[in-house]
């Protein structure tokens, strides 16, 4: 049976983690079963939709987490500099969302996506804790193959990967949309053709050859938004 004692030790243990905390560790500290302590989190959640409470109880990668309202996201703006107030450069973005829908994937995979060289924007995506390396790919010389983190599942409010919209969303009409699944598929294909070295000899070209450089904002820092 749960009581009221119950729900605030797991509003102050929620209220404390910085991180999403699954409902069996919660369990284990409350001295309670899993379910009654899901039974609990899902209850909370209602409430303060319910209620319209200043903040959220989300179930994001894989544990559950307090977050502010949306609602009031332009009040809060400014006054916490975190992740959640901070937005990634066109550069990063873009990066990442290939890494995103077509993990795990090479640098050369992404850079065949984006069309210019991508090692810069990766590694600060690696830094801020986006993305990490999940092992190599042997048909592209042992090549370093990319994926999200939890971090990445954390900051934007999914449960898993499965969470990530369809493709069509960003698509105005079909046409579009056969056309950004064709440029995924055309970098795999890319990918898988060039090792690390020669896709920098495709970008960058060699000898005499005419260079491509790549835009100035891909070493770009993190601008702060919301």
């Amino acid at each position: 049976m749960t009581t009221n004692t119950d729900r605030g030790a797991l509003e102050a243990l929620l209220f404390v983690s910085d991180e999403p905390v699954s409902a069996a560790d919660l369990a284990q500290i409350l001295e309670r079963t899993e379910a009654e302590v899901a039974d609990m989190l899902e209850a909370l959640g209602a409430e303060y939709a319910h209620d319209e409470r200043g903040f959220q109880l989300r179930e994001v990668a894989g544990g559950w987490r307090l977050y502010t309202h949306p609602a009031y996201h332009d009040l809060i703006e400014g006054y916490v500099l975190s992740w959640d107030t901070r937005r990634l450069s066109q550069a990063a973005l873009e990066a990442l969302a290939v890494i995103a829908y077509h993990q795990p994937v090479t640098r050369a995979g992404v850079a065949a996506v984006r069309g210019v060289n991508s090692e810069a924007v990766i590694a600060s995506l690696i830094e801020k804790g986006l993305v990490r390396e999940t092992g190599r790919d042997k048909r592209q010389g042992n090549a370093i193959l990319y994926s999200t983190t939890q971090s990445f599942l954390e900051k934007f409010g999914l449960k898993d990967i499965s969470g990530l919209p369809p493709l069509e969303d960003f698509a105005p009409d079909e046409e579009s949309e056969a056309a950004i699944r064709l440029r995924l598929g055309a970098g795999a294909s890319a990918a898988d053709a060039l090792s690390e070295d020669e896709d920098e000899e495709l970008l960058y070209g060699s000898g005499d050859e005419e260079t491509l450089e790549a835009p100035a904002d891909e070493s770009e820092e993190v601008e702060e938004l919301d």
